[in-house]
């Protein structure tokens, strides 16, 4: 059993050419995964921002789209776990693709291992903004209403808030740990073995008492993941061929 892990990819972020080889290093990736992995397990942000209407889905991912569908058709066990800029899922990855979809940080064993994943947003509490524009943008009610907009304006809208938000997190100094691994430890204290969190895009592993705490970077700038075999678990940097 080998369980691998991947967050903030941010597919659509950056211009064409760039798309194209983030998308290709991402399929090498999976199509390297696929050899052995019982598990793929998304931690958030796949997508730097993503809308899904009820019959509309966005465009230019097809590719990585297909190639995951293919990955959960041969058997591997997929998890999304929805992070700041792609938690406007409805049930197209459950439904159409066979990806089980979480809305919130959750917990599993693996490998006799306990394992808490978490996207790693709003573990700040000085944040207090997000934390309110987090609740207004998961209303059920509110996105009834933005579902009425003609999804060309709705995804151009999705962006240009993702956009903002990337810039005003990006600047913003919340110190040297932004409350994450302040919570892994404490969820470590409580008896998980592992926590895996993205959100950050700064790659990291630390052993924290007797467990252990791995932030998985990105797939920006530093093509990271992280393998669960045998029990242990590792950051790695994928280096396309």
């Amino acid at each position: 059993m080998t369980a691998y892990f991947i967050s903030d990819v941010h597919l659509g972020l950056e211009g064409p050419a760039a798309e194209r080889d983030k998308q290709r290093r991402l399929i090498g990736f999976l199509d390297h995964a696929s050899r052995d992995a019982s598990h793929l397990f998304i931690l958030g942000d796949l997508f730097d921002a993503w809308i899904e209407y009820r019959t509309v889905i966005p465009r230019g991912f097809h590719r990585v789209l297909s190639k995951l569908h293919d990955l959960a058709d041969s058997g591997v066990d997929i998890h999304f776990l929805v992070g700041n800029h792609d938690f406007w899922v409805r049930d197209f990855f459950e439904t159409e693709m066979g990806i089980k979809t979480h809305n919130e940080a959750f917990g599993i064993e693996l490998e006799g291992k306990k394992i808490y994943m978490h996207h790693g947003d709003g573990l700040d509490p000085r944040d207090r903004g997000y934390a309110f524009l987090k609740k207004v943008l998961r209303n059920r009610f509110a996105i009834w209403l933005f579902s009425w907009i003609h999804p060309d304006i709705g995804v151009t809208l999705a962006r240009s808030s993702s956009k903002t938000s990337r810039g005003y997190t990006s600047t913003k100094d919340y110190g040297e740990e932004d409350g994450m691994r302040r919570a892994a430890a404490r969820l470590l204290g409580e008896g998980y073995d592992m926590v895996i969190m993205g959100h950050r895009h700064v790659p990291r592993e630390e052993r924290i008492g007797a467990g252990v705490y791995v932030n998985l970077g990105d797939w920006i700038g530093h093509n990271t993941y992280a393998r669960l075999s045998g029990g242990t678990l590792s950051l790695q940097r994928w280096m396309a061929a």
